[in-house]
């Protein structure tokens, strides 16, 4: 909590809320790499859910960050793009919560330290993995 408080707390002047955030960076990302996602697309790429990312990206239309168009091979689909004042704000964003993670690493080393990697390893590992099975008076 204190982490996504943080975040707020830096792209808030950017007119930016965390939610928002989960959805810009991605989607500024997956462009740089020559995407120009789906709604779902990008809702699978983040782990949110489809109407969670559909709701966002309307309020982000609205606020002139993105640009919601019809998808070429469907028409069902929503294509997601940025605008070029939807770059900018989502590179600023970007730049600010690097600066957040630079801080909260520094006592490892920083980001790219051999025990900040480490810790980002185990905790990929721990949030892909099932909760060990707890046994019961039942059970034992």
């Amino acid at each position: 909590m204190r982490w996504r408080s943080a975040i707020d707390r830096a792209i808030t002047p950017l007119g930016l809320t965390n939610a928002q955030y989960s959805v810009l960076a991605p989607l500024l990302g997956m462009e740089r790499s020559g995407q120009r996602p789906s709604q779902r697309q990008l809702a699978d790429f983040t782990g949110l859910e489809p109407l969670y990312v559909s709701k966002l990206a309307r309020a982000l239309e609205r606020a002139g960050l993105i640009e919601r168009s019809g998808h070429p091979d469907d028409s069902r689909a929503v294509q997601l793009t940025l605008t070029d004042q939807g770059r900018e704000v989502t590179a600023q964003a970007t730049e600010r919560v690097r600066g957040l993670q630079d801080e909260l690493t520094a006592p490892l080393g920083g980001l790219e330290s051999p025990a900040t990697r480490n810790l980002i390893d185990s905790l990929n590992t721990l949030l892909g993995s099932t909760p060990p099975h707890t046994q019961t008076g039942a059970d034992q």
